[in-house]
């Protein structure tokens, strides 16, 4: 809008006739008479006399308003608003393209928003899942955090909140904290890696569920990227007992660590399993609980209280009707625990494990856990109650995607029942 008075020329011309009155004379501009104009500037200069004698006798001067200043974005912050939509936009991309590749078994669809590293994650931890009874995936809601963008390499952090809908119809819903890794190739931001540091959310049961291991072969598999321990097959099994020392994993590496004797699950969808966890959390604190999982379910905890240095002792046993009865001992406090679940079981085979969990879409880290000891490993074959040795269990070292070794299990003790796990 103008801030100029309207001043019309108002000199009769042929053009321009004097006023005359009319029925329909269209609306004029509001005008300003000479007199009228006489009094502003009077009053104008009234106002500066004024202020200038108010000046004089307070010290005090009126400063005109500053005027409103407009700055343009600099190019280099347009740049950067511009890059970190971007890597935004890849993130929610690369999610998508999970779920579609997930609905669809046609891994392919995560292609183009991954690099090949981490499509093969990707690939694991979609056919992991499903082969764990999880039947639907969905991100139910993304909030974003920092966002750092370094020439043709990114890194941004999320808090994704996922449902996996299970087998037999119940849901597992967890929150984790997601640091990407992102690359520019091609013009195109690809996820590069995706780590979990806190894993803080559990699921519905706050414990991190179990997992079969995933495969690195046919058979009994030497090989698992998430089990380290050893798993018997080939009879079957209605029985499994085990006793360790809780380990101390360092405070200084994020992750967690499960440790815990089960039937089933090798070559089979079904596992039922019962042990102990340690979790590093991002604060540098360890907690520590005891749990019991029927897969396709998510763990449960148990209130039995355990700590580092603890020994405990744990039994899985098939009853006469059918049920299981899982018994937990805390043997250096004398708590206890026990319960009898319903679970229909393949009996296929037993193990003895140390675990690197999966919560969510993810395994979750692997913390340093040392040396666990495992003693008193024994299982009912075929009617017989035989140790480890006996069972023809076989030896599972855990590696990572490259094959590098995470955590690898002695040889078995002189009793045949006993043995380490060790973290590389």
């Amino acid at each position: 809008m103008s801030s100029e008075l309207p001043n019309p020329d108002t000199t009769p011309t042929a053009e321009n006739p004097p006023f005359q009155p009319a029925l329909a004379a269209a609306p004029r501009p509001r005008t300003i008479s000479r007199a009228g104009v006489l009094v502003i500037v009077i009053a104008l200069v009234v106002g500066a006399v004024a202020g200038g004698a108010f000046a004089s006798v307070t010290g005090l001067r009126l400063l005109p308003g500053p005027a409103a200043r407009v700055v343009a974005p600099s190019t280099q912050e347009a740049a950067t608003t511009t890059a970190d939509a971007a890597v935004k936009d890849a993130i929610r991309r690369a999610n998508d393209a999970q779920v579609q590749a997930f609905i669809a078994r046609d891994a392919t669809a995560m292609r183009p928003s991954s690099t090949a590293q981490h499509y093969d994650e990707l690939v694991r931890i979609n056919d992991d899942l499903r082969r764990g009874g999880v039947t639907s995936i969905q991100l139910v809601s993304l909030r974003f955090g920092d966002v750092t963008v370094n020439g043709t390499t990114a890194q941004a952090t999320t808090f994704e909140t996922w449902r996996s809908t299970l087998a037999d119809g119940t849901t597992d819903e967890s929150t984790d904290r997601n640091d990407y890794r992102l690359v520019l190739q091609n013009g195109v931001w690809l996820i590069d890696g995706d780590a979990q540091p806190e894993s803080a959310s559990r699921g519905s049961g706050g414990t991190p569920p179990g997992s079969r291991p995933l495969p690195q072969g046919s058979g009994v598999r030497d090989t698992s990227s998430n089990w380290s321990g050893y798993a018997a097959t080939g009879g079957t099994f209605t029985a499994v007992s085990g006793t360790w020392i809780v380990p101390q994993p360092s405070a200084t590496t994020s992750g967690v660590d499960a440790t815990w004797v089960g039937i089933g699950g090798m070559t089979s969808n079904d596992l039922i399993q019962a042990g102990t966890q340690a979790m590093v959390t991002g604060r540098g604190g360890v907690q520590y609980e005891a749990w019991v999982e029927l897969l396709p379910r998510a763990s449960q905890p148990v209130p039995l209280t355990v700590g580092p240095g603890d020994t405990v002792t744990v039994s899985i046993t098939q009853q006469s009707d059918g049920r299981w009865l899982v018994a937990m001992n805390n043997d250096t406090t004398g708590r206890t625990y026990s319960t009898t679940v319903t679970y229909a079981s393949s009996n296929s085979s037993a193990e003895w494990v140390e675990e690197a969990p999966s919560s969510g879409r993810r395994v979750i880290p692997l913390d340093d856990f040392g040396t666990l000891r495992f003693t008193k490993g024994a299982t009912v074959k075929d009617g017989t109650t035989v140790s480890v040795r006996e069972a023809g269990a076989r030896a599972i070292t855990m590696i990572d995607r490259s094959g590098r070794t995470l955590a690898v299990p002695s040889a078995l003790g002189a009793d045949g029942a006993s043995f380490t796990v060790t973290r590389v």
